[in-house]
């Protein structure tokens, strides 16, 4: 199995990343392309620059998602919704192709320092994702990151690790069916 993974963020501190990096930790096994939107860095969409082509990286982009079996993503939360990085790289890959995600399986996270784990973020993604070609099959949302999550040892809350070990394990039967 291939799998796509990406935080929805561009910092080089970046605590959706770290969740990422350790839920696939669970995937040791498999093809795993960890990408980095400071790659797909491209001009603010808008219709005048559409008019004139598309970025490059927004064809890469979409040639991540096409090559991959499944997409283990989590979402950074600014001021209640997308990350601007990430909506933009969004934006100018729904404009070649509105099926962004392709019909992939997907694992949709969020997490914040706060206490709703980026909830506004992921209730947007849920609803809307899914009309770009998102099979989302499950999510799961990190609340408190700084409290509940170690850089060395991962989710350190029992119960949220508990939930998250089960959401991993339903998403691979999920998948491999």
């Amino acid at each position: 199995m291939k799998i796509l993974a990406f935080a929805g963020s561009t910092s080089s501190t970046s605590i959706n990343r770290e969740l990422v990096k350790f839920v696939l930790k669970d995937f040791q096994d498999e093809e795993i392309n960890l990408i980095d939107l400071n790659d797909f860095t491209m001009p603010t969409f808008s219709v005048d620059l559409e008019k004139k082509g598309f970025p490059d990286e927004a064809h890469n982009f979409l040639k991540q998602i096409e090559e991959c079996d499944v997409i283990i993503c989590s979402l950074a939360e600014h001021n209640r919704s997308y990350s601007a990085a990430f909506k933009n790289v969004f934006d100018w890959a729904s404009r070649i192709n509105v099926k962004v995600f392709q019909n992939k399986p997907m694992l949709l996270m969020s997490t914040s320092p706060g206490g709703y784990g980026g909830g506004n973020v992921m209730n947007t993604a849920k609803t809307f994702f899914p009309n770009f070609g998102a099979d989302i099959k499950d999510t799961f949302s990190l609340s408190k990151f700084y409290e509940n999550f170690d850089l060395e040892s991962g989710v350190i809350n029992p119960e949220m690790l508990k939930e998250l070990k089960e959401k991993i394990e339903n998403f691979k039967i999920q998948v491999k069916n």
